[in-house]
């Protein structure tokens, strides 16, 4: 394993612009949404079961067993969307990706509560979902990711909705995935488009494994097309070396990677694609992969700043994860403004340190940020199986911008084993027992 730079391009100017416009020294005293009292059963909401709310829920229960913690989360079941590149491609079943929330909080303690958060009356500390009102003493945020087709649609809802059920993204866990699925089963040839979004989008190595995948069932089943990458970026955002090796060794017949490739039009019915330099590519199929943004819900609950990618992020004090104006209401995951990884490892851990926050709010003692780690495994290719990975820890730097700490990378799929080990089923493994079982 090598230490690199991996981030040289597009990554490391996100991570230093992300946060710099959020940022807040932690001293700075926030005005609070309603006054603390002493608490000897904190009631404590987490609103969305994902990665970051699930860690948030089991850990907090650790940290305050005495708490009344209920997960608020409208999907009566959990289905991951870390892993489910290897579910598309028939590498492990819809079993492996499932489980239920209701496991969930018996083994760990806590309630599971299926609505979904409508609205909140912050200055009476209430929250308001389809299924009636709850009263808190903690909010915690981890309502994970939305669309953002603006760029591309130009508002025009009509291409908006055709974009996202002709030809979904599926980086948001449910009916989507299943989509594309069948989209890859039936796939008989012709140029089939990945998109990659600029600015800090979710699961940064996805849509090139993905694209590896796809290419790898059109050499493997001898179907004459190609993947066709257009990326808004002016390189691979992670795994640079890996990826850009394997694009031009494994699948130089099948893949066709284009950077710095921004979408002026898309034309459905002609199903042409036009850049900002009137280059025109012709699709038989595709999986158009928006820019995202921080979900409506925060946004009109005032709880969202804009960025300098037109998006809406969490407006979170990054040193303390409490939303700006709130002293009892915290935000987890890929909600965040700060420049981390915004992936199923990076968001984990970070629901289990924000969970440390709020315990130690609760014991009335000193917020201490911790870094998240992002620990990252892609699959290159099915027949071998081969995987490339990385783990990357993170700082801030003097004005509160986004920095670095570590980065750790294995990209030489020729030799690695982590593949050979089935190393990304593993880790993910491991995780879902803990989200879950244990």
């Amino acid at each position: 394993m090598e230490r690199r730079d991996l981030f040289k391009h597009t990554l490391l100017s996100l991570l230093s612009f992300s946060t710099l416009s959020f940022a807040e020294s932690s001293d700075k005293k926030e005005k609070s949404s309603s006054p603390k009292k002493n608490i000897s059963e904190p009631r404590i909401l987490v609103v969305g079961g994902g990665w970051s709310g699930l860690s948030f829920a089991k850990h907090i229960k650790k940290y305050v067993p005495h708490a009344n913690v209920t997960l608020v989360e409208k999907r009566e079941m959990f289905f991951s969307c870390p892993v489910s590149n290897a579910w598309m491609f028939d590498m492990v079943d819809m079993e492996f990706l499932t489980h239920s929330y209701i496991d969930a909080a018996n083994n760990h303690n806590y309630q599971y509560f299926q609505a979904e958060a409508t609205g909140l009356d912050a200055k009476k500390n209430i929250l308001e979902t389809t299924k009636g009102n709850l009263e808190y003493d903690y909010l915690i945020f981890a309502t994970g990711i939305e669309y953002d087709y603006s760029k591309w649609t130009k508002g025009d809802k009509a291409l908006e909705q055709r974009l996202k059920n002709e030809y979904p993204a599926a980086f948001i866990a449910g009916s989507e995935h299943i989509t594309l699925k069948h989209k890859i089963k039936n796939y008989k040839g012709g140029n089939f488009i990945i998109t990659v979004p600029s600015g800090n989008y979710r699961c940064l190595p996805a849509p090139y494994e993905r694209a590896c995948l796809l290419a790898d069932h059109i050499k493997q089943n001898n179907i004459k097309g190609k993947v066709i990458i257009l990326d808004a970026n002016n390189t691979v955002t992670i795994k640079e070396e890996g990826f850009l090796s394997v694009f031009k060794e494994l699948y130089k017949d099948e893949l066709v990677y284009k950077s710095s490739f921004n979408i002026e039009k898309i034309d459905l019915d002609k199903k042409i694609v036009m850049d900002d330099f009137d280059e025109e590519i012709h699709f038989e199929d595709a999986s158009f992969y928006p820019s995202v943004q921080a979900p409506k819900l925060l946004e009109t609950l005032g709880l969202t700043v804009k960025t300098v990618y037109n998006r809406a992020e969490a407006n979170l004090d990054v040193y303390t994860n409490r939303f700006k104006g709130h002293d009892n209401i915290f935000g987890c995951g890929d909600i965040r403004p700060m420049g981390f990884s915004k992936s199923g490892n990076t968001a984990h851990t970070e629901g289990a340190n924000v969970a440390k926050m709020v315990a130690d709010d609760i014991a009335k003692k000193k917020i201490k940020w911790i870094s998240p780690v992002t620990f990252c495994i892609s699959i290159v290719s099915k027949k071998p199986h081969r995987e490339i990975s990385l783990v990357s820890e993170y700082k801030y730097g003097p004005k509160g911008e986004t920095d670095f700490a570590s980065t750790i990378t294995d990209e030489d799929w020729k030799n690695s084993t982590l593949g050979k080990s089935n190393a990304q089923f593993s880790w993910a493994k491991s995780m879902y027992n803990g989200m879950f079982y244990s």
